[in-house]
């Protein structure tokens, strides 16, 4: 098919994607080049004998492409006589696009499933053509389309209605691609890897999908919570579900969705809705969490599941991340300690005189514990611990590895507050001088006083 047409009789070029031709002086120019055409095909004058010719790559070629002119589904349409025409039309293949459809192919052998390229399955009057179809476990079949030039949002050619035949037709649409423009669009299920060459891409290695695999977080709505919440309330007790993006190897892609094990899900969020793959065990519990949300959905048994090592060369190019520098260890407590002044003498009412014989479990100041009475090493030990663990905190860049360790510094800050709490109270001492000449000791100790700053003043 073109969309330009050279009339030889006329010698005028027609334009059918505009309703004039590109001719206004000439009125209703369409029904009377079409009412010629239909009365040659009903005489049986053969195409090469008509008056039309394509006017676009064919004639630039030097090639007279005899043409005939139709309408399918309200559309203009000119179509050549000869298949080798038509195919001067297609762009060749590059060879990075030949690439991937032959790893596609070699991925999906590996792990004992059939596939092959560029399949023309019928539908209807007309067919779809596929880059590589993939024949899965359980009669799935997913279609492979490998998207390394621009493609259109819109119109009968575009991303979303050739993904939209073929899952009507029983081909589960997975785009790939090596742009990163296309991992923003949601009108099919992409995924992306880096812009590498054919042979690179060609050669057996560690290929990595760097967009378009994610993991479902699965949390509760309330102030221990790392996400925030996606309905605007401050936290609404709820649980929630966070895509998260994660890696994976293309090869392990391709044979994880003909197995079933990897799933194509449509996640929506308040403002669009989103198109990725998951495994199906967050898909599963994304379904249980969607038909109740007052309960989070069992986690998966992953104890007979290990991470596999791969010993291939990776075929991407990683970016370096800088180490963390290593925080330097806690100095000893020094054994003379700051002195925090008491309180003042308590009221004639609790200065009663104590029992001759204490109640066991108490002390002479007011019934606390001994066994709650902590020393001030231990209080300024447990500070030191919290300091330290929300500095490894900072030096984190992952979501993951963040989300642990700010649980642990929650913890860590936990016990030295009541180990705060448990010393004032044993020496009746003002909870708020305690904490603060304790903050003020633990950073002396592990050397973090700021330069310029005078120690802290020691009452004794």
């Amino acid at each position: 098919m073109a969309n330009i047409v050279w009339h030889r009789k006329l010698r005028i070029y027609l334009d059918l994607t505009r309703a004039d031709l590109g001719h206004e002086e000439y009125e209703d120019l369409w029904s009377t080049v079409y009412a010629m055409d239909r009365m040659y095909s009903a005489r049986g004058v053969p195409v090469r004998e008509r008056e039309l010719q394509c006017g676009g790559v064919c004639q630039e070629t030097g090639v007279e492409a005899p043409m005939f002119l139709r309408v399918r589904n309200g559309r203009r349409e000119a179509v050549h006589e000869r298949a080798e025409d038509e195919e001067r039309h297609t762009a060749p293949l590059s060879d990075e696009h030949k690439a991937y459809q032959e790893r596609i192919l070699k991925a999906a052998r590996e792990g004992g499933y059939a596939g092959d390229s560029e399949v023309r399955t019928r539908v209807g009057r007309s067919w779809i053509q596929t880059d590589t179809l993939i024949e899965g476990a359980d009669g799935r079949r997913f279609g492979w389309e490998i998207q390394l030039c621009s493609a259109g949002t819109e119109g009968p050619r575009s991303v979303r209605a050739r993904a939209s035949r073929a899952e009507k037709n029983g081909i589960t649409p997975a785009w790939h691609t090596d742009r990163a423009d296309y991992a923003n669009r949601h009108d099919s299920h992409w995924t992306r890897s880096d812009n590498l060459p054919a042979y690179v891409i060609a050669k057996t290695g560690d290929l990595r999908v760097v967009s378009g695999y994610r993991t479902l977080d699965f949390w509760r709505c309330d102030i221990h919570a790392v996400h925030p919440c996606p309905h605007g309330a401050r936290r609404c007790g709820k649980a929630h579900a966070t895509p998260t993006p994660h890696g994976i190897l293309f090869d392990d892609l391709v044979r994880g969705t003909a197995a079933g094990l990897i799933v194509p899900i449509q996640f929506r969020t308040a403002t669009k809705q989103h198109r990725f793959w998951v495994t199906d065990a967050d898909r599963d519990r994304l379904e249980d969490l969607q038909a109740d949300d007052t309960q989070l959905p069992p986690a998966p048994d992953t104890s007979g599941s290990a991470d596999r090592a791969s010993y291939n060369r990776p075929t991407c190019r990683p970016t370096r991340e800088a180490e963390p520098s290593p925080l330097p260890a806690p100095a000893p407590i020094a054994t003379a300690l700051h002195h925090i002044p008491r309180q003042a003498a308590p009221p004639a009412s609790e200065a009663a005189p104590l029992p001759a014989s204490p109640v066991p479990g108490t002390d002479v100041h007011g019934g606390v514990r001994r066994e709650d009475a902590v020393g001030l090493e231990a209080v300024i030990a447990a500070q030191q611990a919290a300091d330290l663990t929300r500095r490894r905190l900072e030096q984190l860049s992952c979501d993951e590895e963040r989300r642990h360790q700010r649980t642990a510094w929650f913890e860590a800050a936990a016990r030295a507050q009541a180990a705060v709490t448990r010393y004032a109270q044993a020496k009746r001492l003002n909870r708020f001088e305690v904490e603060q000449r304790v903050r003020r000791a633990a950073r002396d100790e592990a050397g973090l006083q700021r330069p310029g700053c005078p120690p802290p003043e020691i009452r004794r």
